[in-house]
């Protein structure tokens, strides 16, 4: 079982939208996918058509000890993969958290049970959606992880908050996870007439080599339109530049996984 966690401390640089598409996309080519909504905004339990304000149990009440994750997945009907939910409840398991033992490890205990007594798991791959800040709820997915994907927008400030990120990758692997590795960095919301993107873009690839996904997720009206209906990309209009190019990141994950695996 794989598990990504999917983040960047910066907001607005495509996370739920990968998280969600990403899903969607993997699931389509015959993957059992669960995604975890860790941002207590909650997005990608819309962006899955799930009702997030009506919700009896979410992904805080796995955090704090009071229900399994199985007792709160839910499926995402048009998305084709499983979701445990989030809402603005989970703001609070921070707090609640802070003083409690192992409270780093709560999720990856919880992801744990779920592969079962025999050790088969559910599902191939677990996708987790991290809240845009270095918080606990972030260390508990960085925690929980075997690989981490950092979406990025090429611009001008991409780089400096990078190296935060990485500094805490760092700090978890010394001290919580030794096994985490970032598997790739994904370009997003990326426009190639724009040049200072492409010197961005450049500037990646000669520091991170090929860490850099060879996909590159666009800039895409349709993949912005999608949320708004409760539906990934691929139900919205499978033939969008956005549509095709989370497929393609599916694709390029797989092969990866292959020569890997």
């Amino acid at each position: 079982m794989k598990i990504l966690a999917i983040t960047n401390q910066k907001g607005g640089v495509g996370k739920t939208t990968t998280c969600v598409n990403l899903a969607a996309s993997l699931a389509s080519l015959g993957k059992r996918v669960l995604l975890i909504d860790l941002d207590p905004q909650g997005n990608a339990s819309t962006g899955s058509g799930i009702d997030k304000a009506h919700l009896k149990h979410s992904i805080y009440h796995v955090l704090i000890g009071e229900k399994s994750l199985k007792e709160v997945i839910v499926a995402s009907e048009k998305g084709g993969f499983d979701i445990a939910p989030s809402n603005r409840e989970l703001a609070g398991a921070e707090v609640e958290l802070v003083n409690e033992l192992a409270r780093e490890t709560r999720l990856k205990v919880a992801i744990a049970k779920l592969a079962g007594i025999n050790g088969a798991a559910d599902y191939d791959v677990v996708l987790l959606d991290c809240p845009p800040a270095l918080n606990l709820v972030t260390v508990n997915a960085l925690t929980a992880a075997s690989a981490v994907m950092i979406p990025m927008q090429c611009e001008y400030y991409a780089l400096e908050g990078l190296s935060d990120l990485v500094n805490t990758i760092k700090k978890v692997r010394a001290h919580l996870n030794p096994t985490l590795e970032i598997e790739g960095l994904l370009r997003t919301l990326f426009d190639n007439r724009n040049m200072l993107a492409n010197q961005v873009s450049a500037q990646l690839i000669s520091h991170f080599g090929d860490k850099v996904y060879k996909t590159i997720i666009p800039r895409n009206i349709r993949l912005a339109e999608a949320p708004s209906y409760g539906v990934p990309v691929l139900s919205y209009d499978k033939s969008s530049k956005g549509a095709v190019a989370y497929l393609e990141l599916a694709q390029e994950i797989m092969h990866r996984e292959g020569k890997h695996g």
